[in-house]
């Protein structure tokens, strides 16, 4: 015979299997008065699922998941390899905060939302690693627009204490990869950014999802102060140069902002690629390391400023080079 506890929990997969919402259960004590096991079900709420239009975003230039081999996306897989290390600790001691990557500039205009948007969903098509992208640029979001996905909650609603994380969470049809839009515009935006409830956020977003990757795109540095002090809250920032345009004196600026965070890459949109003798799908990459990885952004900014220009290819043999010096 089966016991009354039993008997609510086939009753409650009955009501589920119909497709009726089930209220919570209170603990039933069994005959006998002493309670030795109890059934609470918690109606928990779970984020918004969305769906993405592949197609369109792979026309786009997109890394979707159906999107076939690729020069960049074998130069996302270079960048996000350290990156992905570096959060999980596989090569020796975590990060602190090393799951929390900024994606920023040093201008608007330099590609750091694609890129952001890109790398979400490179480390996504990972096999052991989920991925938050937060639209964190809150003057001028774009994240949500870009990936067709129209306006919700999200950050700044978060911040002000007006929605739960659940209700900014989207899960979208990539799997592994959620999203949170900027939120509702707010005059005091870029405030909220540098605020201690954004501190404490990002803290316990460090601390409570460890084992997820979350991509900050965030507003570029030399616009707001703001920017440089989310980057202080990082255990790793990756700032987009757009290889050609952006002058080396805005460079050497901008990273000089950052120098609080431990490991800063860098990651030049468009560059030309020896191998091609063009733009490679309209994107190459070059990257350093920060303090401890042997790979560039020392205190040499005068040397650093010939790293700006270079091809990937270029990139990586300055990179050795300094290695050696």
């Amino acid at each position: 015979m089966t016991s009354l506890i039993e008997q609510a929990a086939e009753r409650l997969a009955q009501i589920r299997a119909a497709g009726i919402a089930a209220p919570d259960m209170a603990p039933v004590p069994p005959r006998g008065g002493r309670v030795e096991a109890t059934i609470r079900v918690l109606a928990e709420p779970s984020s918004k699922a969305v769906d993405l239009d592949l197609l369109a975003l792979a026309a786009a230039g997109y890394l979707v998941p159906s999107a076939p081999s690729s020069h960049m996306a074998d130069q996302y897989r270079v960048l996000k390899r350290p990156l992905i290390a570096n959060a999980i600790g596989n090569r020796g001691a975590r990060v602190n905060h090393g799951n929390l990557i900024m994606v920023t500039s040093a201008l608007p205009g330099e590609g750091k939302s694609f890129t952001a948007i890109n790398l979400a969903m490179s480390i996504a098509a990972e096999l052991d690693h989920s991925v938050l992208l937060v639209d964190a640029d809150v003057a001028r979001p774009s994240v949500l627009k870009k990936l067709g996905l129209e306006e919700m909650p999200g950050l700044l609603d978060l911040l002000e204490g007006k929605a739960q994380l659940s209700e900014v969470l989207m899960r979208t049809s990539i799997d592994k990869l959620s999203v949170m839009s900027s939120g509702r515009p707010h005059p005091k935006a870029n405030e909220l950014l540098a605020s201690e409830a954004m501190r404490q956020l990002l803290s316990d977003l460090a601390s409570r999802y460890a084992d997820r990757i979350m991509i900050f795109d965030s507003p570029p540095l030399l616009l707001t102060t703001e920017a440089r002090v989310l980057a202080t809250q990082m255990g790793q920032v990756v700032m987009v140069v757009h290889a050609g345009k952006t002058l080396q004196a805005d460079v050497v600026h901008a990273l000089s902002t950052i120098e609080a965070c431990p490991i800063r890459l860098m990651l030049l949109n468009k560059a030309r690629t020896d191998s091609q003798g063009a733009y490679g799908y309209g994107y190459g990459y070059g990257y350093g390391y920060g303090y401890g990885y042997g790979y560039g952004y020392g205190d040499d900014t005068a040397g650093n400023e010939k790293f700006v220009a270079g091809s990937l290819d270029a990139s990586r043999r300055y990179a050795d080079a300094l290695s050696h010096t």
